[in-house]
């Protein structure tokens, strides 16, 4: 049976996808722009996005705990992340214009949080793992920790892609 595996794409596209990528997460998505989420890596085995704790992004005014639902969005956001980079990698012989054309079509289904210990740290880094990859579905496990490395949160989310 013939090698019907097509090329992958050059290192100089990958790094044009890399650069897209990390400006959409980082800047097209304005409420990511707004708490200040950086990408960290886009390791298609664990992608991270990180993010420094800042005054008004406090849940607990006299704890000076990081909100709940800036960590459920880190984590959402961190999984989304996570399933782009999968499908980027799975067509990986596509361009960037080409593979970019999937990735509107990633949407959350269903996450859950769990909250494990309170939000003190001055960095956070949230990271995605794709468990699974399907033809409309991926599944996704995601973990918050701090810059300790005390695990703050972790997550589990299905996501439409197709």
């Amino acid at each position: 049976m013939p090698n019907t595996q097509l090329p992958r794409r050059s290192p100089e596209e990958q790094t044009h996808l890399d650069i897209t990528l990390r400006y959409v997460f980082e800047h097209r998505l304005c409420f990511n722009e707004l708490l200040g989420f950086r990408v960290e890596s886009l390791d298609p085995a664990a992608p991270k996005i990180s993010f420094a704790m800042r005054h008004d992004l406090i849940g607990h005014f006299q704890h000076g705990r990081l909100h709940g639902g800036v960590i459920a969005t880190v984590l959402d956001t961190v999984g989304g992340l996570a399933v782009t980079v999968a499908i980027a990698e799975k067509f990986n012989s596509e361009s960037t214009d080409q593979v970019s054309q999937r990735f509107g079509r990633i949407g959350t289904i269903d996450m859950r949080t769990d909250f494990l210990h309170q939000g003190i740290g001055n960095k956070f880094t949230a990271t995605g793992r794709t468990t699974r990859l399907g033809g409309r579905i991926a599944s996704v496990q995601m973990t918050l920790e701090n810059e300790t490395g005390l695990l703050i949160a972790t997550g589990s989310a299905s996501y439409v892609v197709s």
